[in-house]
């Protein structure tokens, strides 16, 4: 697939149908991301960002228009074929980490894993990668509720990069994080970007913003 750009978006719309009235999310929008840049997008609230993160990790899909992940169309597959889609080219990160209380930190980043390459696999390319966040051994074993946010929001990286996904999506990654470790968060994404990791990022922050290549706004469901 080489030459193929990683996403690319043409003339989507997305309606939501309610009572009061259809809203436009997403109106004609028609955009590419290549292979290897970090984009930032941003615009005020409702006008459409996280719909439009949402396309582009296959979990909603456009009411018009095409959207293709690596040359595959995904406007026409499958619930099933959406979820493994989702599971081995995608990797999100969110503003609530959204880590599984019950779980250690090490099981939560193996958990999308454990069932595709077994229980030994899975835990050495967890730690692998928990490593690479610069989390300590001594975290390993604990749960969510014992980590502080950034730790937190590390292991919530971990886990999304460790089926190694083609197209990394952060919805505010730093939303819930004092500036310090905002920083440090931002500086390990970039690390990651540098090494050739795809990343497209919702942020309301300028500065989180400067992280990027290029900064999308968006604006009433348009791009501006």
């Amino acid at each position: 697939m080489s030459g193929e750009p990683i996403l690319r978006f043409e003339d989507v719309t997305k309606v939501y149908p309610l009572p009061a009235g259809d809203v436009v999310a997403l109106d004609h929008v028609s955009l590419t991301v290549e292979a290897g840049e970090f984009i930032a997008v941003m615009g005020p609230s409702g006008s459409g960002k996280s719909t439009l993160l949402n396309m582009m990790g296959c979990l909603d899909v456009p009411t018009t228009g095409k959207i293709y992940l690596s040359g595959q169309e995904i406007s026409r597959m499958s619930d099933d074929e959406l979820t493994r889609l989702r599971r081995d080219r995608i990797g999100f990160v969110f503003q609530q980490f959204n880590l599984i209380p019950l779980l250690s930190a090490v099981e939560n980043v193996e958990f999308p894993i454990v069932l595709t390459t077994g229980r030994e696999e899975s835990r050495r390319r967890a730690i692998e990668v928990m490593r690479a966040m610069h989390l300590g051994d001594a975290l390993f074993s604990h749960r969510p509720g014992e980590l502080s946010g950034g730790e937190q929001q590390r292991v919530a990286i971990a886990r999304a990069l460790v089926n190694d996904p083609d197209l990394l999506l952060c919805d505010e990654p730093t939303g819930n994080l004092d500036t310090k470790t905002g920083t440090t968060i931002m500086d390990l994404l970039a690390e990651e970007n540098r090494e050739g990791k795809t990343i497209v990022m919702v942020t309301h922050d300028p500065n989180v913003a400067g992280y990027a290549h290029r900064t999308i706004r968006i604006v009433d469901g348009r791009l501006a």
